[in-house]
């Protein structure tokens, strides 16, 4: 989530409304001092008693020379946690949960997307679409764990549940869930923020140990990275895509009948998946190499517990509410109005350029287009178009000069008046 819309210099790079705005947090990454992600400071802990911290599993890629993810967890109660629940161990249960619901309707669902950004996407760009978003919940770790914590005598309102996130959508999920009525979550730290913390802790020889022990298993924590969903569900006929102009492109394509034999899309919203998110600390490939030898390290054979199987399996994983489109992508209120701006769109995307620059201050040429019909830019704001309109004034001033020049010197016939002196 970002603070209000920011307008530049030239009056461009704002958000409309915030209506389009997909909460992934790229324009906090890529327009430094433009827009500001949200999160909860680490600060927000000493609202509460009791806290439990959601790590997710792109995390674990972030810190150098980390042996174990047990190591990790207990750096997390060093910190101010009173306890650790693994988003990953999350990420099994939804992965079961999936499991379930193929077998139960002989097909898989349409969409599995982790990123709230990319669910807001779908809702307002493919809104045909997002009846096929399957309706679970990802994270609802928060929830599964606070009966465990009532054993230590808090009650459940001194309980503070923290989503470590790597994303700032998370935070948007967190303060306007959908499906729901809440997510069982009281705040969201960015990873950027706790890493410096953690990894003075982690960087201790002598770290005080307290005998935490991680109960993903290898598949959930590969969620992180592009294509762990599909991997952990270990099913044909899937496609992960991320990026979210490929993701624009591909579920085109998908609208336009492509793809038909695809039983699960994989869509993340950020390049590399979660461990390309905006707010976290590593390059998203070098985290990538770390997640992966931590994978190959963890202890294979293991099962998910009884316990957690039967949270995958109840009606508690699922939305109670389906998720609507969207529709914010109209161009006027009146169907007929809306049609003639449509053209109008149209035709001045076959005047621009087609370069997709950016330099305009649109991300695209198309959408430069739309903010001309809507009055929110002009056609000299894309500089070819400015440039050419530079052009054609230098020349028809020097065509102004030339007329000029000729009525200041008129030709001399023989016996004519003589040109007068300028003084």
């Amino acid at each position: 989530m970002s603070h209000a819309s920011h307008t530049s210099a030239w009056g461009k790079a704002c958000i409309i409304a915030g209506e389009r705005c997909n909460d992934r947090g790229e324009c906090a990454a890529n327009l430094h001092h433009a827009k500001i992600a949200v999160t909860d400071g680490m600060e927000s802990m000493e609202r509460f008693r009791y806290r439990i911290a959601l790590p997710a599993p792109s995390l674990y890629g972030q810190f150098k020379n980390l042996q174990s993810i047990d190591r990790l967890l207990d750096a997390l109660i060093n910190i101010g946690f009173d306890d650790v629940f693994e988003v990953a161990r999350g990420a099994d249960m939804v992965t079961e949960a999936t499991r379930r619901l193929c077998r139960l309707v002989r097909q898989a669902a349409a969409d599995i997307l982790c990123l709230p950004g990319g669910v807001r996407l779908i809702r307002v760009r493919f809104p045909a679409s997002a009846a096929h978003i399957q309706h679970r919940l990802a994270h609802g770790g928060g929830g599964h764990h606070r009966p465990a914590s009532s054993l230590r005598g808090v009650s459940p309102d001194e309980i503070g549940v923290f989503f470590i996130t790597p994303c700032a959508a998370k935070m948007t999920s967190v303060m306007n869930p959908l499906g729901r009525p809440t997510t069982g979550v009281d705040g969201t730290i960015s990873i950027v923020d706790i890493f410096g913390v953690l990894n003075a802790q982690l960087g201790q020889a002598d770290m005080k140990r307290h005998g935490l022990k991680a109960h993903a298993l290898p598949a959930g924590v590969g969620w992180a990275a592009t294509g762990g969903e599909g991997e952990a569900l270990g099913r044909d006929s899937h496609l992960s895509v991320d990026g979210i102009h490929n993701i624009i492109r591909m579920f085109e394509e998908v609208e336009n009948g492509k793809f038909s034999d695809l039983k699960f899309i994989e869509a993340l919203a950020c390049t590399g998946g979660c461990l390309g998110g905006p707010l976290t600390f590593e390059n998203s490939y070098v985290a990538k190499m770390r997640l992966a030898g931590l994978i190959a390290n963890m202890p294979r054979g293991q099962g998910m517990s009884e316990a957690d199987i039967a949270f995958a399996h109840s009606d508690r994983m699922y939305l109670s509410e389906p998720i609507e489109p969207l529709p914010v992508e109209r161009l006027d209120s009146d169907i007929g109005e809306a049609i003639k701006k449509l053209e109008r769109v149209n035709a001045l995307s076959e005047i621009l350029p087609g370069l997709d620059c950016g330099s305009c201050g649109s991300p695209n040429c198309r959408t430069l287009a739309e903010d001309i019909v809507r009055g929110d830019a002009v056609e000299l704001d894309c500089i070819f178009l400015l440039k050419n309109k530079v052009a054609y004034l230098a020349n028809e001033m020097v065509k102004l000069a030339s007329v000029d020049h000729a009525f200041d010197q008129p030709e001399q016939a023989e016996g004519g008046p003589k040109p007068k002196e300028r003084g």
